[in-house]
C-alpha cells in the first residue's frame, strides 16, 4: 500500500499549481511533427525539457537519429539501480498535431496553457505532454521520498507518433538490448470516462481503404445520357453498401476477427459506454447488435466511411459525374488477418458486379494486446483499486491506434497503459484540454503503481 504521506505529496503537487506550471512550460513548445518549424521545436523539447527531466531522475540520456527520413529523432533514458531488479520501460511522444491557431474558443492560444475551471487548455495538454509529465512526476516524487525506486527504468520517447510513428519499428528492432525490460507502463489515450480509472492492454489497428470509380474524363448531361451511362457515384454507393450496410454491419467475413475471446468478453462485461456530459448519444441498432456497445468498441472490428464524394456537392449541375471516390477505414482488433484486405475487398466487389471499383488498402497502426489474464494485469489492477474510489476498468484494447505492437510483438513485453485523459478532451481539435481532477488522481495512481513495483523488486 502506498504511504499516506506520498499520496498527500502527490495531491499537493497538483493543488499548489506546481504541476500546472510545469505543464505550461511543456505546452509552450510547438512540437508539430508534420511541419518544418515543429521539427526545430521538437529538438528543443528533447534538449531543454526531456533530457534535464530524465537526468534529474538519474538517467543516462541519448538521442538517436531516425532510420526513416520522414521521422524525427528518438530519445532513450536509462537508470539501472541493480541488474537483478525488475526493469520498467516507459513510453511517450513529444510531438503534437497542428495547433489550429485562431480556432480556439475565447481567443485562446494553443501554445499557452490556460485554466478555465477544471479544464486546462493547450495543445498537447492531454496528448501526450500532460500524460508523460504525470509519469515523470510520479517517479520524481517516489525517488525523493524513498531515495531509490526499487527497480530499473528505461524511457523511450518518439517524436512522430502523430504522423504514424515512422521508423519506430526499425529503431526498436535495432535497439532491443537498450530497450529490454520486464513490463511496459505508459500513458496515452483516454480513460473509459472521466471518473473511471482505466487500464488498457493494447490497441486496435487501422487500415485505410481507398475506393475509386474513375469511368470517364468528362461529365455528361443527365437528361441526355441518364439511364445509358453508368453513374460512378451510384456505383460507389452500391459498392460501399455491399461492404458495410446502412446500419454499420460489416458484410465481408474476411474483415472481421475470428472470434471474441471469452476473456475479452468477461473484461468488458458491465462497462457502460457514453452517457456522460458532453458525450454523443449512442445510436440504437447501429453495428453488430449481437454485441454490447463495449464489445463493439473495444473488442470488435468496424468499417467506417471517412469521406465520400463526386462532382461538386455544394453546387451540383445536371450532369452524370465521371468519377467518384471514397476513403474507408477498418479499425481492427488483434487476431484479425489484414494482410489480404485489399485483395479480399476486390474479390468481394467483383462478385457483386463492381469490378470497375479500384481498391487500394494501406495499413497504419498494427493491432496488438496483452492477454487479459496476464499476471501483470491482475497485479496492476489490485494496486490501483487500493488507492482509487472506483474500481479500475480493464479494456483489452484501446479504441484508437497506438504503436503498442512494437512492445508486445518486437520486445515481447506485457503492456499496461494507464491513461490520464478522457474521451471528451478534444485531442487533435481546437480546445484540447486536460482535466485537473484526472491529473490529480492520475498522479496518485501512477505513484502507487511505481511504488508497488519497487516493493515487488525488493521481494524478488
Amino acid at each position: 500500500m502506498i504511504p499516506a504521506e506520498l499520496v498527500t505529496k502527490a495531491h499537493e503537487h497538483v493543488d499548489s499549481g506546481a504541476f500546472f506550471a510545469e505543464l505550461a512550460e511543456l505546452v509552450r513548445y510547438p512540437t508539430v511533427s508534420d511541419h518544418p518549424s515543429g521539427r526545430v521545436a521538437i529538438k528543443a523539447y528533447l534538449d531543454e525539457v526531456l533530457t534535464p527531466a530524465l537526468t534529474a531522475l538519474g538517467c543516462s540520456v541519448e538521442t538517436y537519429p531516425n532510420p526513416d527520413p520522414d521521422g524525427g529523432p528518438f530519445l532513450i533514458g536509462t537508470r539501472i539501480e541493480r541488474p537483478e531488479l525488475p526493469t520498467l520501460l516507459c513510453y511517450g511522444h513529444a510531438d503534437v498535431v497542428d495547433g489550429h491557431e485562431g480556432r480556439w474558443s475565447e481567443g485562446r492560444d494553443p501554445w499557452t496553457l490556460t485554466a478555465d475551471g477544471e479544464r486546462w487548455y493547450g495543445r498537447g495538454s492531454a496528448d501526450n505532454k500532460g500524460q508523460h509529465l504525470v509519469n515523470l512526476t510520479a517517479l520524481r516524487l517516489l525517488l525523493a521520498e524513498t531515495g531509490s525506486l526499487g527497480f530499473n527504468v528505461k524511457f523511450l520517447f518518439e517524436t512522430g507518433e502523430e504522423i504514424g510513428s515512422p521508423g519506430l519499428d526499425e529503431f526498436v528492432e535495432a535497439n532491443r538490448e537498450a530497450l529490454s525490460a520486464d513490463v511496459l507502463i505508459a500513458s496515452d489515450g483516454p480513460r473509459l470516462d472521466a471518473a473511471t480509472p482505466t487500464l488498457f492492454l493494447g490497441a486496435r489497428g487501422s487500415v485505410r481503404i481507398a475506393l475509386d470509380v474513375d469511368l470517364r474524363p468528362d461529365a455528361y448531361h443527365s437528361g441526355n445520357w441518364g439511364g445509358v451511362l453508368r453513374n460512378p457515384a451510384t456505383t460507389l454507393a452500391g459498392a460501399i453498401a455491399s461492404l458495410v450496410d446502412g446500419h454499420g454491419r460489416v458484410q465481408v467475413p474476411e474483415l472481421l476477427p475470428p472470434e471474441l475471446p471469452d476473456s475479452v468478453r468477461a473484461a468488458l462485461a458491465g462497462l457502460e459506454i457514453g452517457n456522460k456530459p458532453g458525450d454523443p448519444a449512442l445510436d440504437d441498432g447501429w453495428g453488430d447488435t449481437g454485441l454490447t456497445a463495449a464489445e463493439r468498441l473495444y473488442g470488435w472490428n468496424t468499417l467506417e466511411v471517412l469521406s465520400l464524394g463526386a462532382a461538386d456537392i455544394d453546387r451540383p449541375v445536371n450532369a452524370i459525374p465521371g468519377r467518384a471516390r471514397a476513403m474507408l477505414q477498418l479499425r481492427y482488433v488483434a487476431g484479425t488477418d489484414v494482410d489480404g484486405v485489399g485483395e479480399a475487398i476486390t474479390k468481394h466487389l467483383a462478385a457483386k458486379g463492381f469490378s470497375m471499383v479500384d481498391v487500394t488498402a494501406e495499413g497504419s497502426f498494427v493491432a496488438s494486446r496483452t492477454p487479459v489474464d496476464d499476471p501483470w494485469v491482475g497485479w496492476a489492477k489490485s494496486v490501483l483499486d487500493e488507492v482509487s474510489e472506483q474500481r479500475t476498468a480493464i479494456l483489452p484494447s484501446f479504441g484508437g491506434g497506438l504503436p503498442n505492437h512494437v512492445f508486445t510483438d518486437l520486445l515481447g513485453l506485457p503492456t499496461l497503459w494507464l491513461p490520464h485523459s478522457y474521451p471528451g478532451c478534444l485531442q487533435h481539435a481546437p480546445d484540447e484540454h486536460l482535466l485537473a481532477p484526472i491529473a490529480r488522481e492520475g498522479l496518485v495512481l501512477a505513484t502507487a503503481l511505481f511504488h508497488a513495483l519497487g516493493r515487488r523488486g525488493e521481494e524478488a
